[in-house]
């Protein structure tokens, strides 16, 4: 096996405080727009099954115990100690907790209690615009606001994070922030005045038919803001047009800040791995991809160690909602590393002194690095 420290969950959320029945854990599960197939559960899925693989053992089950079966033991010992028992069962020292999702979930203080683990904050931009625009009245005090509470939280935060930058870029995005409906995007550069108040003033009047962050305007000048603060920035790639991403990266080269790469497979993360490779100052997640693809893990995780520096990748759960995401997250990447990397070095490309570096970088030391975790 190969020997790894205690993780660093470098992308996560809380967990739910809430007990759970079968069809409210099976909605927490897997992403879907709807209900599963007839005469199926969401455990049919590559995460189901590695739920029941990884998770009943550490609440005092068999592995793949059926899922009656697990919830009854879930139910049992109540949400908060089957939270605790997951958390620790995965040997995580440090979580980077996003604090931009709604619902009734823990912050990075009770994450941490739980899990016995530090815990540090990553900022969601589009959040903390809507948290100023209702104390602000104005367009000119939104905008300052905006540029005094990006500064506040720069003070406490480990990171910033925006979700939905470059999942927004469509012909409109492209027309109305660059110009160039049908080309290239060639304006990855900050807005001007003229075009942040522009933005500004539509989204604060139109906050009553929705309120979130759309205006792609509007984010670009988020996402500069807190490039600007010198925090890492973690950005959600999704699976629009890769571009934007890889014209804001260039843009971005040489200031300073480094950029985190979130996404899931199969979205795009083999490019998210070559921009690790191409630009000093980004950094590839592993992400909840392991967790999704579960028996398959090893084969995206190995792609990934083939694409980018091993310096440049860092491990996340992606988990949220569900502890048993944190607890997979981190078991499925764990038993992925040791079988790629023991498998090359039972085939004598690498010595196990180097894969055993190489695996503390990716689970903790990159992260720490990055996020400079052990700063006095």
């Amino acid at each position: 096996m190969i020997e790894t420290p205690p993780l660093v969950d470098q992308y996560c959320h809380g967990v739910l405080r809430t007990e759970l029945g079968l069809g409210t854990f099976e909605a927490q599960l897997v992403r879907s727009a709807g209900p599963p197939a007839a005469g199926t559960t969401f455990f049919d899925t590559q995460t189901g099954f590695a739920v029941r693989r990884w998770c009943p053992p550490l609440l005092g089950l068999e592995p793949h115990a059926t899922p009656v079966r697990y919830l009854a033991r879930r139910r049992e010992l109540g949400a908060a100690e089957t939270a605790r028992r997951l958390l620790r069962g995965s040997r995580v020292a440090a979580y980077l907790v996003d604090t931009g999702v709604a619902g009734d979930l823990t912050g990075p203080k009770e994450l941490a209690l739980a899990g016995d683990a530090e815990a540090f904050e990553t900022v969601r931009l589009e959040l903390l615009a809507e948290q100023v625009a209702d104390t602000s009245g104005t367009v000119a005090a939104f905008l300052a606001n905006l540029a005094e509470a990006v500064h506040h939280a720069a003070a406490g935060a480990a990171a910033f994070t925006c979700a939905t930058a470059f999942d927004r870029v469509s012909a409109f995005d492209r027309t109305t922030a660059f110009g160039h409906p049908d080309g290239p995007v060639t304006s990855p550069e900050p807005p001007g005045p003229g075009e942040v108040r522009g933005a500004a003033g539509r989204w604060l009047a139109g906050r009553a038919r929705g309120g979130a962050v759309q205006d792609p305007v509007l984010l670009r000048h988020l996402l500069w803001s807190a490039v600007a603060s010198g925090l890492p920035l973690q950005l959600h790639t999704g699976a629009g047009d890769p571009a934007p991403l890889t014209e804001f990266v260039r843009a971005t080269a040489g200031l300073g800040t480094r950029l985190v790469l979130l996404g899931g497979h199969p979205h795009r993360h083999r490019h998210r791995a070559q921009l690790a490779a191409a630009f000093p100052h980004v950094y590839a997640d592993t992400g909840a991809a392991l967790g999704r693809t579960g028996a398959g893990a090893a084969a995206v995780l190995a792609e990934l160690l083939e694409l980018a520096p091993f310096g440049k990748l860092l491990f996340s759960s992606g988990g949220g909602r569900l502890p048993e995401l944190h607890a997979v997250g981190a078991l499925v990447f764990r038993e992925a590393l040791g079988r790629v990397l023991g498998g090359w070095v039972a085939e004598g490309s690498w010595s196990w002194r180097d894969a055993e570096r190489v695996a503390a970088m990716v689970a903790a030391g990159n992260a720490r690095r990055v996020y400079r975790l052990d700063r006095p």
